[in-house]
């Protein structure tokens, strides 16, 4: 049996992955000719680790994953500590802490984990077919490739969505653009153990520790979509949405690199279904782009493939295997892209009188209440 994955990133090496777990041939194609990560990092939650685990990459997240243990939640003009606690509890609740780490590391450290001259680049997706035989794709340089069946993580931007959904989906805009980047750790900005943030007027500033002593950094203003932009002037963009805000703050602007800071009006997708027709099934991004406001994005690619993997250790009727993982995936892809909605209206001042009250709980929270929302996403994933 033999699987055409669309996709080198981190939805469609997992998948590759598990598939081989089962004994599945699997050709990976991939439309850029070289891997240029969207966002400076990642977080990937003990559901996400738990997922590497499974797939025997395991030691990446080892490698690559930060000393985060520590949660903060800063006030943002004056600096002043609103909650802080440690995320043993729960690390011991879930069994496995999380792993912030830089995307493009985590991304070039899978593909080599497969082999990377065993991934077609520069094949980008232009249309998908399928017949009793099996699926066809078609690139847009004239080739062609086929096999028994299709995984589909081509991104947010989805080719395949629009073939197994008979119509095209656009995105959504969030409301807000985020900035983010990595920099070295500096206790002047933020303990080099501790996630980081900063809030105020619907606004975020993030620090988060990842390995070989950088933090990976992030901003979010609430603007509307489409504002002209200069990698130039980011700096005093910063200086300008964050004035008067703490100096831990202004040391992290300082310290950033222009030429190396991502600035991305933030999108999602509304949830839909299904996420498969016949022997072509969407996976990560493909089918359910969310906001990063939950941390769940990579998450839940690399837990759709490990359902897929579990799919097809049951059965190897392909559109059968298929069918399972569109029933145990479609909704808790749904629960998650809208709990991320909903914590970026909250914590982007979308609703003030919301947002101030969100505040408030924060400086009367001892931890346990932010760590039970963790906990219940965590362990809604297939591993627990």
């Amino acid at each position: 049996m033999k699987a055409i994955i669309i996709g080198a990133g981190i939805g469609g090496m997992s998948a590759a992955v598990a598939l081989k777990q089962k004994g599945i041939e699997c050709e990976i194609f991939e439309a850029v000719k070289e891997m240029k990560p969207v966002g400076a990092a990642i977080s990937i939650w003990s559901n996400g680790v738990k997922c590497m685990n499974h797939l025997g990459m395991g030691k990446i997240m080892d490698d690559l994953g930060g000393p985060m243990r520590k949660m903060a939640y800063n006030e943002g003009l004056s600096g002043a500590t609103m909650t802080q606690f440690s995320l043993a509890p729960l690390v011991e609740e879930v069994g496995e802490r999380p792993c912030p780490v830089a995307r493009a590391d985590l991304q070039a450290q899978m593909i080599d984990w497969w082999g990377r001259d065993k991934v077609n680049f520069g094949k980008r997706l232009e249309s998908v077919s399928q017949d009793k035989e099996g699926v066809t794709a078609t690139f847009t340089d004239g080739s062609t490739a086929s096999a028994d069946f299709m995984i589909a993580a081509d991104g947010a931007h989805s080719i395949a969505r629009e073939y197994v959904l008979g119509e095209k989906v656009e995105r959504r805009y969030a409301g807000y653009v985020n900035w983010n980047g990595l920099v070295e750790v500096d206790d002047a900005i933020a303990p080099a153990d501790q996630w980081t943030m900063f809030v105020a007027d619907g606004k975020r500033v993030s620090v988060m520790p990842i390995a070989d002593n950088r933090f990976y950094f992030f901003f979010d203003v609430p603007l509307p979509l489409g504002l002209e932009q200069d990698r130039s002037t980011v700096k005093a963009d910063l200086k300008g949405y964050f004035d008067g805000w703490a100096q831990p703050v202004q040391t992290l602007i300082d310290a950033i690199n222009p030429d190396t800071t991502n600035r991305i009006e933030i999108h999602d997708v509304e949830p839909f279904r299904p996420l498969v027709k016949g022997k072509v099934a969407l996976l990560g991004d493909a089918g359910h782009s969310t906001t990063p406001d939950i941390g769940q994005g990579g998450c839940a690619a690399m837990e759709d493939s490990v359902v897929l993997g579990q799919c097809f250790a049951e059965t190897q009727d392909i559109e059968m295997a298929l069918a399972q993982y569109n029933d145990a995936r479609v909704e808790r892809v749904k629960d998650l892209v809208l709990k991320a909605r909903v914590r970026c209206d909250v914590t982007h001042g979308f609703n003030p009188e919301v947002t101030q009250a969100w505040y408030d709980e924060l400086r009367e929270e001892t931890g346990t209440g932010i760590m039970q929302g963790l906990s219940k996403t965590i362990l809604g994933g297939p591993l627990g």
